[in-house]
């Protein structure tokens, strides 16, 4: 092989190397989702202080709540159901979730007050992303397929 032929064979893999590596960089890592899951770690990640500051007082730490969540108070109100794929909350698809995390739950007989004004869409999504980990497959493979 001669040298003008082995240089532009070696240009050549050089242009191509550059070419899938500017291909595939982005600005941030990569956001891979969780084993058959929507959501990433990150999501995840994202979603679980947001819980804590703004869900966990209502629905326990780790989403499990009022075991007597079906049952109306003295006012004829329900207390916050569990989360954590035990209650209904895996009956409803994505966008009901999201609606109902944004303007509460007092217009469907609960107690929940709306979060639009105090989080982005994002930042509910990602609270979702974190309640979905307390689901078990079963539950969440119900939910896609009712919702799906």
């Amino acid at each position: 092989m001669s040298k003008t032929v082995l240089g532009l064979t070696l240009l050549m893999v050089i242009i191509i190397g550059v070419v899938v590596m500017q291909s595939t960089s982005n600005d941030g890592p990569v956001e891979e989702a969780i084993a058959g899951r929507w959501y990433s770690e990150q999501q995840v990640a994202q979603g679980e202080p947001l819980y804590q500051t703004h869900c966990a007082s209502c629905h326990g730490p780790e989403s499990a709540a009022t075991p007597n969540w079906r049952e109306a108070d003295e006012n004829g109100k329900y207390p916050p159901p569990p989360l954590n794929g035990t209650a209904h909350a895996w009956h409803h698809p994505m966008s009901l979730l999201v609606k109902t995390v944004k303007t509460g739950g007092i217009p469907l007989g609960g107690q929940m007050p709306p979060f639009e004004a105090v989080l982005q869409e994002q930042e509910i999504r990602s609270i979702l992303a974190w309640i979905q980990t307390h689901w078990s497959d079963e539950i969440y493979q119900n939910w896609i397929e009712r919702n799906g």
